[in-house]
């Protein structure tokens, strides 16, 4: 039989909202890529080596993590052991709007637009008014 439905929504509940403050050992960090079961390859600022993480058993089978979201790491659990683990996910950043008002949030994980603007069109003429001929008086 599966969990109660009760168990789901207060875990649910509790990645809603971001904590005060983070300690040294936590950090916010982009999720690259899912590497297997409950390991995931994260991104931190400051960092040129991705970190491999394990997911909280309390979000496991409850809640699922895309590429390109966010998550808080914690880098402190895995330290009295000898593995290839650097940390674990304690919590997942589902508003982001409301994690981003944060202090503790890092200015390199600036919000992307859906549609990256192309630049490169600058000649484009689409959705502009076209160009007003002036009339030199040749009547």
């Amino acid at each position: 039989m599966g969990r109660p439905k009760r168990n789901f929504l207060a875990t649910a509940q509790e990645t809603l909202s971001p904590p005060d403050f983070l300690v040294d050992s936590q950090a916010i960090a982009r999720v690259q890529k899912a590497e297997g079961k409950n390991l995931y390859s994260v991104e931190v600022p400051r960092n040129p080596k991705p970190l491999l993480v394990e997911l909280s058993s309390r979000f496991r089978s409850q809640i699922w993590i895309k590429r390109g979201s966010y998550v808080l790491v914690d880098r402190s659990t895995f330290d009295d052991r000898e593995n290839k683990l650097d940390g674990e996910i304690i919590n997942i950043v589902r508003d982001e709007k409301e994690w981003r008002k944060q202090p503790y949030w890092p200015p390199e994980f600036v919000k992307r637009s859906a549609y990256p603007e192309d630049n490169d069109d600058e000649d484009s003429v689409v959705g502009k008014m076209p160009p007003s001929e002036e009339s030199d008086g040749e009547e």
